[in-house]
Order: structure tokens, then sequence, then C-alpha cells
């Protein structure tokens, strides 16, 4: 029987379950957002989530706790600086598991697992850099227009 028994072993054993745990908890935090198995998804959310509650209580003992799971001091300082603020009015419910369809060379069904409210500020990211790259076009191609004009009439101002 397997009563109480939770959580999946992801066929490996429990010190390359908890190296595989450790690391996807590590980038989610990071990355905000990361590209697995549906499997390995499922099984990272609860720890991710615990991560985040450990990061909102800020205490001396949470931090050590936190920088003993996670794998590199930049998580840590994320978790505390960034995420614990932008949910602490929030109960729970810090992650979100979205299903992209089977991946392609051995059809393992994909899945997203973000931190909610990644979302926005990657869209607005990146609506930003494309902004300014539509700027940066348009006074390229300004700067072409002028320096071709004042090439033909020989005088930067072409007045008749």
């Amino acid at each position: 029987m397997r009563h109480r028994k939770a959580g999946t072993k992801l066929q490996r054993n429990p010190s390359s379950r908890r190296a595989l745990l450790r690391g996807l908890t590590t980038s989610v935090i990071l990355e905000d957002r990361v590209i697995t198995t549906v499997t390995k998804a499922k099984a990272v959310k609860p720890v991710v989530e615990k991560m985040i509650t450990l990061g909102k209580r800020d205490t001396l003992h949470s931090r050590r706790q936190a920088a003993s799971y996670l794998q590199t001091p930049d998580a840590v300082k994320r978790l505390f600086d960034t995420l614990a603020p932008r949910f602490a009015e929030r109960k729970g419910g810090y992650t979100r598991v979205v299903r992209l369809g089977p991946r392609k060379g051995d059809g393992a069904e994909m899945a997203l697992i973000e931190i909610l409210g990644a979302e926005l500020k990657k869209r607005a990211e990146e609506r930003r850099k494309r902004r300014e790259e539509r700027m940066k076009q348009q006074q390229e191609e300004e700067t072409v227009t002028e320096d071709s004009k004042t090439s033909e009439t020989g005088s930067p101002v072409a007045s008749s």
C-alpha cells in the first residue's frame, strides 16, 4: 500500500531525484519560467511554492534553509528580494503549469512551469525591446537620408 507516500520517483534514485528537483527549482526562481516534462513540472511545483513561502518569512533561519536547498546565491537573493515581496499578500498558488504538447524527439508531454506575474513582465520587456529597436532603425534611416541629401547638394541645408 502507498498510503502517505507523496511525490513521484521520476525513475531516479533518491539522490538524483533530489538533485533534479533542486536544479529545476533554482532555474524556475532565476528564470521565472522553465520548459520541462509535465511530470517534472508537477513534481517541482510544490517545492517552488514552499521556497516562495520561505521567502515571505524573511528571517535568518528561512534564508539559511533556502540557501541550503537552492544551488546559487543569486537564486536566494532573487527569492527574497523580488519574488517574496511580489506575493506578500497572496496565500498560495504562486506557480502555473501550462501543457505545451508532445516533444518532437520522443513524444514526451512537455509543459511550461512559470511563476505568476512573469508573463506580464516578460511581455512588457519584449515590447520595450521591440520599440527601442524600431526607434533605433528609424533614427538610422533618418541619418542615412540626411547624409545622402548633404552629399547630393554639397551643403547641409538644401534650400531652393
